[in-house]
C-alpha cells in the first residue's frame, strides 16, 4: 500500500500543534530549542517547542571527530562547565603530517595557518554531547520524542510549510500494516527548523521546493570514516592531534584523516574521501583500512612484545558523510515556514573540519528570529532576521575566510597545499578571488574503462577490517520486516548502466557493505543483479549522493532504527 491508500484507510493522522517543530536532535536542533526556552524564560512567555529525533536516543546518530571549538556553546550556556558538559580533554599538541607510502614529513607548527590550530578547543565525543544539550533542554521544558523519524514535510494551501510527520510503525516489507501498525502524527508549527544534517532527507526536499540553491555552487560532500580504539597507557598523549594528508590518496583526489587522543586511553581516528573522486574502482573504506598500515599510525595500534605494550581494541566503528562546499555553497536558508541551521544547510567549516560550533550558532540565530516572529504575532513567513544574523557574524566571517578551501583541490594536493597556505597564511583570510564549483560530487564519476582498477589488501583482523565486522561494532539494527529505505528509482539501472558504465561503484563507496552484486538466479546466474542489505545501513547517506546516475533514494527507515553510537 502507498502512503496514500493506507492514509485512506487508517486516517485521518493525530495532529499537534507547536509554536516551533525542530527536525533533529543533534547540536543545531537542540540549540535552537534551548535558545528559544531561554528566550521566553527571559522574557516570562511560553514558547512550545518540540523536537524530533529518529534515533533511538539523542545522540545515537551523531558522529563526528570531533574537535569542538567550545566558541557558540560558550554563547549558548555561559556555565557549561558548571553543568557538567562532556569537554574533559583539551588539545595539548597539533600535527599536521604529510604522508607518502613509506614516508612522512611533519610540518613545522610555526607555519601552521590558524584554521589546523587547536589550543583552546577540546577533544570530545559528539554523542555524548548530544545527550547533554538533550538534559539541558528538557530541563527547560522542550519536549523530545526519540524514535521518531519525521518523514513528511506538510504544506498549507498557501505554499509554506505547515509542518511534518513522522513515518508511519509497523509496516511490512511489502508495505502492508501489520499488527504491530501505528499511523504516524502530524506536528505543526508557525515554524519548522530543519536540522537533520548533513543530506537531510526533508532538507533536501525543502530546498528542492523552493529552489534555495538556485543562485549557491552545488554542494561537495566527503564521506567521513570513523574507529574509536583503546591504546596501551604507554602510547597515549592526551590531547594530542595528529591530521595528515597524501597518501593513500593519490594526488588528485582529496582526502584527509586525523587521529585524536581523547581521555582514558582513547583515540579515535578517522578518514575523510571527498565524494567528488573520479575513480569508480576507489572504496573510502578500503583507503582508510589502508592509512592505518602507514607505520605513523600503525605505531599506536600495534603491540610490542620486547616492550611490554599490548596490541591496541577498537570499540566502535561508523560513517557519515559531512557538507565540504562553505560558504559558496550555501543555500538560502529561509523560506516560508521555517529555516535550515547547521549541517541540513551546509555551515561546517571543512579548513578546520569543524561543524559543531556552526550548527550551535546558526541554531542560535534562527531561534532568536523565530522568538521575534512569534512574540511580534507572525507564523509560516520567513524568517529573514535569521540570515541577516548570519552574515553580521563572526560564523560568516570565519566561513567567508575558508571560502575557496575545498575548491582548491580539484587542482590537485599540491596545488591546494600551498594556495590555501597563502590565503590562511599570508593573507590572513582577506582573499581578493573566488572559486566556483560547477556540478555536484555525482558527476565527476569517470567511466570505469578509463581508470585503473585498485587492489586493496585483505584486512588481517588486528588493525584492518571487513565491512561486516565494522558495522557489528556500530550497533546497527533495522527491524527485519519494514519497507527497505534504500529505494531505486528505477530498479534495471543499477545493472544496465551503474555496473556496466562504472563498474558498479555502489559496491565500493559504502561504508557498511549494503551494496553488492550477485548472480541473478531469476536468470540463470549468468546476470547480476543488485543486493541491498538494508539492515547494514549506518545512515552515512553516500549513496543518496554518490549514486552516478542518481538513482538511489534514501528514505527515512522506522523510527529508532539505524546505528546506537557510543562514545562516538
Amino acid at each position: 500500500m502507498t502512503n496514500q491508500e493506507i492514509l485512506a484507510q487508517y486516517g485521518p493522522r493525530e495532529a499537534m500543534e507547536y509554536d516551533v517543530v525542530v527536525v533533529g536532535g543533534g547540536p543545531a536542533g537542540l540549540s535552537t530549542a534551548i535558545r528559544l526556552k531561554q528566550l521566553a524564560a527571559e522574557k516570562g512567555q511560553d514558547v512550545s517547542v518540540v523536537v524530533l529525533e529518529k534515533g533511538s536516543e539523542p545522540g545515537a546518530h551523531i558522529l563526528s571527530g570531533a574537535i569542538m571549538d567550545p566558541k557558540a556553546l560558550t554563547e549558548l550556556i555561559p556555565n557549561w562547565k558548571e553543568l557538567g558538559a562532556p569537554l574533559n580533554q583539551p588539545v595539548t599538541d597539533d600535527a599536521m603530517v604529510f604522508l607518502g607510502e613509506k614516508s612522512s614529513f611533519r610540518t613545522p607548527n610555526f607555519l601552521l595557518p590558524g584554521c589546523f590550530q587547536n589550543h583552546g578547543n577540546y577533544i570530545v565525543s559528539l554523542g555524548n554531547v548530544t545527550r547533554w544539550l538533550a538534559q539541558q533542554a528538557e530541563n527547560l521544558g522542550v519536549e523530545i520524542f526519540p524514535g521518531f523519524a519525521a518523514a513528511e514535510v506538510l504544506y498549507n494551501d498557501n505554499g509554506s510549510v505547515k509542518g511534518v510527520a513522522t513515518g508511519n510503525m509497523g509496516v511490512s516489507k511489502e508495505g502492508e500494516p501489520t499488527g504491530d501498525f501505528q499511523l504516524g502524527m502530524e506536528l505543526h508549527a508557525k515554524y519548522t527548523i530543519f536540522a537533520e544534517g548533513a543530506r537531510g532527507h526533508l532538507g533536501k526536499q525543502v530546498i528542492a521546493r523552493f529552489k534555495l540553491d538556485a543562485e549557491s555552487d552545488p554542494q561537495t560532500y566527503g564521506l567521513g570514516i570513523k574507529e574509536l580504539w583503546e591504546i596501551d597507557p604507554a602510547r597515549h598523549q592526551p590531547g594530542f592531534v595528529l591530521h595528515t594528508a597524501g597518501w593513500p590518496m593519490d594526488n588528485n583526489t582529496y582526502g584527509g584523516a586525523f587521529l585524536y587522543h581523547m581521555e582514558d586511553n582513547k583515540v579515535t581516528l578517522g578518514f575523510i574521501t571527498g565524494l567528488d573522486y573520479a575513480n569508480p574502482y576507489l572504496s573510502p573504506f578500503e583507503e582508510f583500512q589502508r592509512w592505518k598500515t602507514h607505520a605513523n599510525i600503525r605505531y599506536y595500534l600495534e603491540g610490542d612484545e620486547s616492550k611490554g605494550i599490548k596490541p591496541a581494541k577498537r570499540i566502535s566503528y561508523g560513517a557519515r558523510a559531512i557538507t565540504a562546499g562553505g560558504l559558496m555553497s550555501l543555500p538560502k536558508t529561509v523560506f516560508p515556514g521555517g529555516a535550515l541551521v547547521g549541517c541540513d544547510a551546509g555551515y561546517l567549516n571543512v579548513s578546520r573540519i569543524k561543524g559543531s560550533h556552526a550548527a550551535i550558532k546558526t541554531g542560535m540565530l534562527a531561534a532568536e528570529a523565530a522568538y521575534e516572529a512569534i512574540t511580534g504575532g507572525r507564523q509560516h513567513d520567513e524568517l529573514t532576521a535569521y540570515p541577516k544574523a548570519f552574515e553580521a557574524s563572526w560564523l560568516y566571517t570565519e566561513l567567508n575566510k575558508a571560502r575557496n578551501f575545498k575548491a582548491w583541490f580539484k587542482k590537485g594536493l599540491t596545488v591546494a597545499t600551498v594556495m590555501n597556505g597563502i590565503e590562511q597564511f599570508a593573507l590572513k583570510g582577506h582573499i581578493p578571488w573566488t572559486l566556483h564549483r560547477d556540478k555536484p560530487d555525482h558527476a565527476y564519476l569517470k567511466p570505469a574503462a578509463e581508470c585503473k582498477p585498485i587492489v586493496y589488501p585483505k584486512p588481517d583482523g588486528k588493525i584492518t577490517f571487513d565491512r561486516l565486522s565494522s558495522v557489528f561494532v556500530s550497533n546497527t539494527n533495522h527491524a527485519e520486516n519494514q519497507p527497505a529505505h534504500l529505494t531505486l528509482k528505477d530498479a534495471s539501472v543499477p545493472v544496465n548502466i551503474n555496473l556496466a558504465k562504472y563498474a558498479g561503484p555502489e559496491a565500493r563507496y559504502c561504508p557498511a557493505g549494503v551494496y553488492e552484486f550477485v548472480p541473478d538466479e531469476a536468470k540463470g546466474g549468468n546476470a547480476q543483479r543488485l543486493q541491498i542489505n538494508a539492515q547494514n545501513c549506518v545512515h552515512c547517506k553516500t549513496c543518496d549522493i554518490k549514486d552516478p546516475t542518481q538513482n538511489i533514494v534514501w528514505v527515512t527507515p522506522e523510527g529508532g532504527g539505524g546505528p546506537n553510537y557510543s562514545g562516538m
